[in-house]
């Protein structure tokens, strides 16, 4: 048996504080934008619907979705 963190036996397809580029396809319901990469889902914060080739940093991974900020300098807003 295992121990230390629980991934339920799959790897992510991303990794905390690695940065990534995305395009926004939604709005998250608390108003963040929303992403995926390898089916998972990525919320954004300050981030919209239509933004396109935006860089993120993911700064939390759980087993069905993470959490990213955007980096600085990434405003290909439409």
């Amino acid at each position: 048996m295992s121990y230390g963190q629980n991934t339920g036996g799959f790897s992510k397809p991303v990794e905390i504080g690695n940065e990534y580029s995305v395009d926004i396809t939604d709005t998250g319901r608390d108003g963040e934008g929303v992403a995926r990469i390898g089916g998972l889902i990525i919320f954004v914060k300050n981030a919209k619907a239509g933004d396109k080739n935006m860089k993120i940093k993911i700064n939390l991974v759980v087993s069905n979705f993470a959490t990213a900020e955007l980096v600085s300098g990434s405003t290909d807003t439409t």
